[in-house]
């Protein structure tokens, strides 16, 4: 049997408010959560659904919301703002000639999942033909939220708080402001809107109460109150951050990671564990991080663009930046920076060492205190160090240098020349002995102190 024809998606998301309630320079919506702007968390649920076509509607900062999108979808201006309903008539012009689907979003509603606005776009095409369908959800308390007045699945009425009587404040039904309808019906309903309301605003809502006066009927659909929960501050920022890292805790250890204590670990938006990884308390993941089967990190490590090999150990107190790669069973330990640079198969860095800008071979020995001095105040310079090297604690490696396979540097060594396999390097100043000098120091310093 053929696969029964789809009907093309548009998506317009809401993003012109100015945010005020978050006091900041940054455009509410590219606030980070798990170090990815809200936005884009919304963008990529939308983007599972294959759209034909998406509008961002912007308003104040846009030009920062169009470096962020880097023209992965399309930006109409709604100038002055006033309410959803005058918004969403802005991506009119740039849907001219689409004939489907139009989802409404908002960018301050981040965790909307693609299985609900697929939910959404379905029950638009259902054989009733509904001329749009909202989605609700019933919140532990309904606050100041719109009301959805239904029965069964079919909206008798749509009023917004400060407009609705004591009878509808009742109902805990409410609107989440998301919407779905056809794009030939949603243009023509919202240019019957009027600001005829309390607040003096075209609210997008009022296409229910339209299409419902015109014989019509609009259907409804729900959501968990955690998945359209609006973010319009610092503290709902937070709640929203902590809400994602919970469901990624929960989702790691499902897939096979053990989480020593998992209210501690804070993971990145894009962070990946292999099965049988342990992770201790008060770990940090940045973005870019991947950590293959097998791993221990241990507590209060911070790792950001860092690959992690299968049996690789980190920390305590390790951190791994951008262009880290341990490979398999390498170690990392307590009080060890690593950037840019690659740890070979069972090379080991245990304490107090800075390594950047290197590669260090399979098999090699970082001693405790260890640096590559890689920067002259102008340029970065590499460090290699050869298979099965030994480099002795306290040591410094000035690049551009490489140490070769099985070389020594004997420790507290400053070197600045190349080491040769196999070789012995030892680079120390001449070591002086004075008999009895220091007793004779300590005898004038003390007499000195007590005044004689």
């Amino acid at each position: 049997m053929a696969a029964r024809m789809t009907t093309p998606i548009a998506a317009i998301i809401l993003a012109a408010g100015k945010g005020t309630r978050m006091k900041s320079d940054l455009h509410k919506v590219l606030h980070p959560i798990a170090g990815r702007p809200m936005l884009m968390h919304l963008m990529d649920s939308v983007d599972a659904l294959a759209p034909a076509k998406k509008v961002v509607i912007v308003g104040d900062r846009a030009e920062q919301l169009e470096a962020a999108l880097a023209g992965s979808a399309e930006l109409a201006v709604q100038q002055p703002q006033l309410g959803t309903g005058h918004a969403v008539r802005q991506a009119e012009a740039a849907l001219a000639g689409f004939d489907g689907n139009v989802l409404i979003l908002y960018g301050d509603v981040p965790f909307v999942r693609t299985a609900t606005m697929r939910a959404m776009v379905e029950r638009l095409d259902a054989d009733d033909a509904p001329a749009a369908v909202v989605l609700a959800f019933e919140p532990d308390d309904p606050l100041q939220y719109g009301r959805v007045i239904t029965d069964g699945d079919r909206v008798v009425k749509m009023v917004e708080h400060k407009d609705a009587n004591e009878a509808e404040r009742a109902v805990r039904l409410c609107n989440s402001g998301l919407m779905a309808a056809k794009a030939r019906d949603l243009f023509a309903l919202l240019a019957r809107v009027t600001d005829d309301n309390a607040a003096k605003e075209f609210y997008l809502v009022d296409i229910v109460n339209i299409a419902n006066a015109d014989g019509r009927h609009c259907a409804v659909t729900h959501a968990e109150p955690a998945e359209v929960g609006g973010i319009n501050s610092r503290a709902e920022l937070a709640a929203a951050d902590a809400q994602w890292q919970a469901f990624r805790r929960e989702e790691a250890m499902a897939d096979g990671a053990t989480l020593k204590a998992p209210e501690t670990v804070w993971f990145s938006w894009d962070t990946q564990l292999g099965r049988d990884v342990t992770v201790e308390p008060n770990v940090v993941f940045g973005p870019g991080v991947t950590v293959a089967d097998g791993a221990t990190i241990r507590a209060f490590s911070h790792i950001e663009g860092a690959s992690i090999g299968p049996g690789c150990e980190v920390g305590p107190f390790a951190r791994l930046r951008p262009g880290a790669v341990l490979e398999e069973k390498a170690k990392v330990g307590n009080f060890v920076e690593v950037k840019k640079a690659v740890l070979g198969k069972g090379a080991k860095a245990n304490h107090l060492s800075y390594i950047g800008d290197a590669s260090v071979g399979a098999g090699a020995n970082i001693g405790a205190g260890t640096i590559t001095c890689n920067y002259d105040g102008y340029f970065k310079y590499r460090t290699e160090i050869g298979e099965n090297a030994f480099i002795g604690s306290n040591s410094a490696l000035v690049a551009p240098v490489k140490i070769g396979r099985d070389a020594i540097v004997a420790a507290g060594s400053a070197v600045t020349i190349d080491v040769a396999d196999g070789e012995l390097r030892l680079v120390r100043g001449e070591q002086l002995v004075k008999p009895g000098w220091a007793d004779r120091f300590h005898d004038a310093m003390r007499k000195k102190k007590a005044g004689k």
